[in-house]
């Protein structure tokens, strides 16, 4: 008979410290002025990848799809309603990520929402509260692994 002892190495469901990637910290008013006039608004499109992208990275349990926003921007801006609810959706994965590192959330993405009437100042917005985020990590470069909070 096989001599059935309790093991001591951590199951699946052991509880591990979570942890993510630093992201990027951006100059607001780069992000929302300077750089989309000089690349003709191309940078915008480039911006929003990265940030989906660092998000989806900075913490696992978010599930983001950086290429699929960004083509709601581009194939479906004309709806006007589409890419309103693309920035509602990135308000929440912002205040989810300002959860993450232990912040308290001051990402509303009401705001988020409808800054962009306001001349696209939404996206200044965005990147203010994602630098809170880079804020929380201080000496932690890009891309480095950093605690999450639960």
């Amino acid at each position: 008979m096989a001599d059935t002892q309790p093991t001591t190495e951590p199951g699946p469901n052991a509880a591990a410290p979570l942890s993510g990637l630093a992201m990027k910290r951006r100059g607001p008013v780069a992000v929302w002025l300077g750089l989309p006039i000089i690349t003709f608004g191309i940078y915008q499109l480039v911006w929003y990848y990265k940030i989906h992208k660092e998000l989806n990275e900075h913490d696992r349990r978010q599930d983001l799809s950086p290429a699929g926003s960004v083509l709601v921007l581009l194939f479906l801006s004309w709806t006007l309603i589409a890419p309103l609810v693309s920035f509602h959706n990135t308000g929440k994965a912002i205040a989810n990520a300002q959860r993450a590192a232990g912040l308290q959330v001051t990402c509303s993405p009401a705001a988020s929402t409808w800054l962009a009437f306001a001349f696209g100042i939404n996206v200044w917005y965005m990147q203010r509260e994602l630098n809170r985020v880079t804020e929380a990590y201080p000496g932690a470069t890009p891309g480095t692994q950093v605690p999450l909070a639960a």
